[in-house]
């Protein structure tokens, strides 16, 4: 993958692979342009250049004028803000993209109610999403991105409205989906947890580019002034947990 886009502060300028299976966890400081590089990935937003091949589909390709549209792309997205429906039921929620793909109703109820079921969200199903709490909200969205059984999993600050007994269980869970399905994930975090637990592979972002590419002992040994305070920092918060 290689994407070319300005952004209001700074060109992005990405290339990187990801493998079957693996999880690459993007970490950075606020406006570096980890998000961003989510939705142009999705689709959701456009790039000026470069190329984006999934599973040996072509999704965009500047050069060729491909660009396949968000819907079509098979890529499930939890959002930081959940982006869920919130006139809808949960099990409407988690349903949207396979009403979308006219899955028909008995396999959409079957694979509805299994990820309701990995997610804890079984009891929820007739609830409207304007009456969840947030870590609901969260979960209910990623069991939205899973019931579609993507081919590239993207999440975006995956476990933050969870308490601290939820977010293990969250993490435990992604891990067992992504390893189980094969399917490779990209995940943007700020929690030193998330990078730890979820991450094969860890990307450094700075103003647009990745500038560090590697597993955990690899960046945890660059003198990089945010990476310092990153790990160092807080390793010292994980052990008042």
């Amino acid at each position: 993958m290689a994407l070319h886009r300005d952004l209001r502060d700074f060109h992005l300028e990405a290339e990187f692979s990801i493998g079957k299976g693996e999880t690459f966890v993007l970490i950075g400081e606020n406006g570096s342009g980890k998000s961003s590089l989510l939705y142009l990935l999705s689709g959701l937003l456009s790039p000026e250049s470069g190329f984006i091949s999934l599973d040996n589909r072509v999704l965009y390709d500047g050069c060729k004028g491909i660009h396949i549209p968000a819907e079509e792309r098979d890529i499930g997205f939890v959002f930081q803000n959940y982006a869920i429906f919130p006139h809808l039921t949960v099990f409407e929620n988690v349903a949207f993209g396979l009403r979308r793909r006219k899955v028909p109703e008995s396999e959409l109820r079957s694979r509805v109610a299994e990820n309701l079921a990995l997610l804890s969200l079984e009891h929820l199903s007739d609830v409207r999403a304007d009456q969840l709490s947030g870590g609901e909200c969260q979960r209910a969205a990623l069991a939205r991105a899973l019931v579609i059984e993507p081919s590239l999993l993207l999440l975006d600050e995956p476990v933050s409205a969870l308490d601290a007994i939820a977010q293990e269980r969250m993490r435990s869970q992604i891990c067992a989906y992504v390893r189980k399905s094969g399917i490779p994930c990209i995940t943007v975090t700020h929690s030193f947890r998330d990078a730890v637990s979820l991450g094969d592979r860890l990307g450094v972002m700075e103003r647009g580019r990745i500038i560090q590419d590697g597993d955990l002992e690899e960046v945890m040994g660059s003198g990089n002034t945010f990476l310092h305070h990153f790990f160092c920092g807080c390793k010292k918060d994980s052990h008042r947990l």
